[in-house]
């Protein structure tokens, strides 16, 4: 078992996660059948992380960068305890709150009330603990007028909303956000962004997946650049976005001199 330090929050020890997928794509259900059958799939390995080492202190925010497929969201579902690593340790000092699929685990048939507590009991919150957090859910989402009609009526911001509200209703010692800023207008975003600050404020240790650059700035009091599933780069916020961005910038340069 990996020990923490008594400054710590989150440890992680050369911690790998391997994935076995096709080596191919398998074009129709009658083929994929075929090849279950008779045993000729063929399999490689691909490494979501590969050999990740870090430690955050309590109360620090850590913005994880890196392009689609580099490793972010399975190193917060690792130390969420959704996914096992195939090698390596972790640990984790308290309670932990992952908010990484909006909305996962509501029922469109039921109304948003139902689906409040429905999906708190999935967080692990007694029906008694939503009952008290029931009137401040619905005045965040601003739904008031809403909340008894079924969520297959609501748009999507609507939903967003709920679902955000509902998530971020915790009482926790690490908060682990994925995208969470990419929802609902611009009024709603601020709040959110105020929400989020108000954890830091309380000394939440924060794990921040974004791809946007000035939200991690603003959140993040250092950074990792994931690429391939390692570790590129790990420093202060701002020098660290500011190495991803000329990277992008150099390697959109060279897409273009190759396909010029």
């Amino acid at each position: 078992m990996l020990a923490l330090s008594s400054a710590a929050a989150i440890a992680m020890h050369d911690v790998s996660v391997r994935f076995r997928v096709p080596t191919r794509r398998i074009p129709t259900l009658k083929e994929w059948a075929i090849r279950r059958l008779t045993s000729r799939f063929q399999y490689e390995d691909f490494r979501g992380l590969d050999g990740v080492s870090l430690e955050l202190g309590i109360g620090r925010s850590l913005g994880i960068i890196g392009a689609n497929g580099a490793g972010k969201s399975t190193l917060l579902r690792v130390i969420a305890g959704i996914l096992a690593p195939t090698s390596g340790a972790v640990a984790v000092r308290g309670r932990v709150a992952p908010i990484i699929e909006l909305g996962t685990g509501f029922d469109q048939e039921l109304s948003g009330r139902e689906n409040v507590f429905f999906n708190g009991a999935l967080l692990g919150r007694s029906r008694t603990e939503m009952r008290k957090r029931f009137a401040g859910i619905v005045a965040f989402a601003e739904l008031e007028d809403f909340i008894d009609a079924p969520l297959r009526t609501y748009s999507t911001g609507m939903a967003a909303r709920l679902a955000f509200s509902v998530a971020t209703t915790v009482d926790a010692d690490v908060l682990l956000l994925d995208e969470i800023l990419s929802v609902g207008d611009g009024a709603f975003v601020a709040r959110c962004k105020e929400r989020i600050a108000s954890f830091r404020r309380a000394g939440v240790t924060i794990l921040f997946v974004s791809h946007n650059m000035n939200a991690v700035r603003w959140l993040c009091d250092e950074a990792i650049w994931l690429r391939d599933g390692r570790i590129a780069a790990h420093g202060p916020a701002k020098d660290v976005t500011a190495e991803y961005s000329q990277w992008l910038k150099t390697d959109k340069s060279s897409a273009r001199r190759r396909h010029g």
